[in-house]
């Protein structure tokens, strides 16, 4: 048995700035910090003014009370943890969440003091990026400082978030097993929001991701940090040819170049009504749904894929 080597990657080389990318990229993966912390953040929003200063991001919790975010791809430092105390105070918030790539000892100090002297709570998180082999890089979000709770509350939160991750395995193991989703057939289920397959042209997977409420059937381009801005010109190419790409799935498509090609991926999806939180008898007609739609996406896209190959002179067959 061969066993892979994790090896940690600059977070630069996966997140090249700091505002445009890896904010973009928390805000369209919260569940990742939701996961990572044990909450339930929603209605996500960047670059919110706190008077001259704008916030990172600033969501939700279930409870409506506001909670904001503030990141760095660097070691923390007295500019952002002022800037963390200032925000939260301005929005009238609940909760703070810093996340940074080395948290120096003074500050992971700082926040446990704040948690244990203000009214506030505060969660003091670092980031990493980590991959195996030649594999995409996964984000590792680990919490350095959070805000004490009683055993009771604490013992709650982990249920939840193990049930989280249960209840998502299960939802794979049913839709794979399904005789109609022979694209995804052959992957094993796992845990994750989202599981997917590649579309045989290197960069562009046929995905699906699944949330509380809804699912989805996508093709996501992202051909890698070497490929400049290929992603973005694929999407583009596609994108020209959206009224009859559209006539043939048989439905209007949503088409994300997410944050209007500042950023290096792209998806075009369809959105089905029903996810891993709607009642377990649902979840085989919300399924059929959605696997009629990915094998419609699939049969929609072979042809665009190939004229997209032939463009840019990659006519060989991937695997």
């Amino acid at each position: 048995m061969t066993i892979g080597r994790l090896v940690q990657v600059p977070l630069r080389e996966v997140w090249k700035h700091e505002a445009y990318d890896f904010t973009q990229w928390l805000q369209e993966n919260i569940e990742v910090v939701n996961d990572a912390l044990g909450l339930n953040l929603i209605n996500i929003e960047r670059e919110q003014t706190a008077g001259p200063f704008s916030i990172d991001l600033v969501a939700e919790d279930e409870n409506g009370n506001k909670v904001i975010i503030e990141n760095q791809l660097e070691k923390s430092n007295h500019d952002h943890l002022g800037k963390l105390i200032t925000y939260l105070t301005s929005m009238g918030a609940r909760t703070a969440i810093w996340i940074v790539s080395e948290p120096r000892p003074e500050h992971v100090a700082a926040i446990a003091w704040l948690n244990e002297n203000s009214s506030g709570t505060f969660y003091l998180v670092k980031v990493q990026a980590l991959k195996i082999g030649d594999s995409a890089p996964a984000p590792l979000l680990t919490v350095i400082v959070a805000p004490a709770e009683d055993k009771s509350e604490v013992a709650r939160t982990n249920k939840e978030f193990a049930e989280r991750y249960d209840i998502r395995l299960h939802w794979w193991t049913m839709l794979i097993k399904r005789p109609d989703a022979k694209l995804h057939a052959h992957l094993s289920p796992k845990t994750y929001s989202w599981i997917g397959t590649s579309s045989g042209f290197r960069g562009l997977a046929f995905n699906y991701s699944v949330t509380q409420k809804d699912s989805t059937a996508e093709l996501y381009i992202d051909r890698g940090l070497s490929a400049g801005d290929e992603s973005k010109r694929i999407f583009y190419m596609l994108q020209e040819r959206k009224e009859e790409i559209e006539r043939s799935f048989g439905a209007p498509l949503i088409w994300e170049p997410l944050d209007n090609g500042t950023t290096r991926a792209s998806r075009i999806k369809y959105v089905v009504q029903g996810g891993y939180k709607s009642d377990e008898i649902e979840w085989d007609s919300i399924q059929a749904k959605l696997v009629d739609a990915m094998n419609r996406l699939h049969a929609t896209f072979k042809e665009p894929i190939k004229q997209v190959r032939q463009r840019l002179g990659e006519v060989s067959v991937e695997g």
